[in-house]
């Protein structure tokens, strides 16, 4: 089955401050974006992947994806939002696929779990990667707050795996301040979301403490500095 990954990186990034939007930022000297793109080609030697950046950068992603072989990589505008992004990048997959839709910042993200999503989307028809809440959890409510089972929270991750016509048909509904990733727009016509268990380095890029993390966890790697 042909595979499509939608990067979702069309957002600013103000939180993270910097000229340059996040996924452009360096971490050991290579562009946050392009590690992510890096990890999904090394996944699936016929995955096509479409790159949602803002309009005013889709420049400076051509320059880094002229730096991977093979001509696999598209590019299209973002919207305000993450759901126009998403459905911007759906309108670039033109065939029944399994589509990943992956956070661009996100950007150690690895192989072998982009695979496993695929596995578990293709057996079960979606796949969203988690991992256990370790910190103790309060719900703010009409009182004040509580506290809840931390046992039974799970910490949303990406790539959030999907057959082409389940997440297409998800994105004609209208946009609603819910729909704040994938699984929601989905769940919302009734589908049922198989959660999967996911990577606890597979970290969003959003501070700059995160940047921090990020370059300590590839030294743990042992990835040389300025290479992929």
């Amino acid at each position: 089955m042909q595979k499509y990954a939608v990067i979702v990186a069309g957002g600013a990034g103000t939180r993270m401050g910097g000229e340059v939007p996040k996924q452009f930022q360096l971490l050991k000297g290579i562009p946050l974006i392009a590690y992510t793109l890096r990890a999904f080609i090394e996944a699936y030697e016929d995955i096509q992947i479409i790159l949602v950046l803002p309009e005013d950068h889709l420049e400076r992603g051509r320059l880094i994806a002229e730096g991977f072989p093979g001509n696999r990589i598209r590019i299209t505008a973002g919207g305000i939002t993450r759901f126009q992004s998403v459905k911007n990048g759906l309108s670039l997959v033109d065939t029944h696929s399994l589509v990943f839709v992956h956070d661009g910042v996100r950007c150690l993200i690895t192989p072998q779990l982009i695979r496993r999503c695929g596995e578990e989307a293709l057996a079960k028809g979606n796949a969203i990667p988690s991992v256990p809440a370790t910190e103790t959890i309060r719900i703010l409510n009409d009182e004040g707050n509580e506290s809840i089972d931390r046992n039974r929270v799970r910490m949303i991750q990406t790539p959030q795996t999907f057959f082409s016509n389940i997440l297409k048909q998800a994105y004609e509904q209208p946009y609603e301040e819910t729909f704040t990733d994938e699984a929601n727009v989905v769940e919302k016509t009734g589908v049922k979301i198989n959660l999967i268990e996911g990577e606890r380095i597979n970290i969003k890029i959003t501070m700059p403490i995160d940047l921090v993390v990020a370059e300590k966890i590839l030294e743990g790697k042992k990835r040389p500095s300025g290479q992929l």
